[in-house]
């Protein structure tokens, strides 16, 4: 064999074994891990906040909620005021709608919404008011959680 076929061979040799460990990696019914998956969102705006619901959904779709121990979507910053009750878009009621009612927990700064000004009872119905969205990040970390920021 000449050096070019051997140096062909040895990369497609490379090839398919990465693109086996990304088949191992990727999601299926026989995966055995319940997942814990914390999405991050401080990006203010209609477009971001759907772009994370629609994630938030596909994730759900391939993985399932019966493989999911725990999903939460942390907001704080500018993100906050997208889920304000009185202004929220359909499309981003509808989707965080059902996510919620799937399992999906949404967490809501204090710290930003004291700064904003806005009362719990501005946001959206199913929120949990969190100390500081910062910190909840840091502590679902710690305790194991998969970091997503879309």
């Amino acid at each position: 064999m000449s050096s070019a076929h051997w140096t062909i061979a040895v990369i497609t040799a490379g090839m398919l074994a990465l693109s086996a460990a990304g088949a191992e990696a990727s999601h299926s019914a026989e995966y055995p891990k319940k997942h814990k998956v914390l999405y991050h969102l401080n990006e203010g705006g209609v477009e971001k906040a759907k772009a994370v619901l629609v994630n938030i959904e596909n994730h759900v779709q391939v993985v399932g909620w019966k493989n999911i121990e725990a999903l939460e979507l942390v907001v704080h910053g500018p993100a906050l005021r997208t889920f304000l009750a009185r202004d929220i878009d359909p499309d981003v009621r509808g989707k965080l709608e059902t996510l919620l009612a799937g399992g999906l927990r949404f967490d809501a700064c204090q710290i930003t919404m004291t700064r904003q000004k806005v009362d719990p009872k501005d946001l959206f119905q199913g929120v949990t008011v969190v100390p500081s969205g910062v910190a909840r990040v840091m502590e679902l970390q710690e305790v194991g959680y998969a970091y997503v920021k879309p």
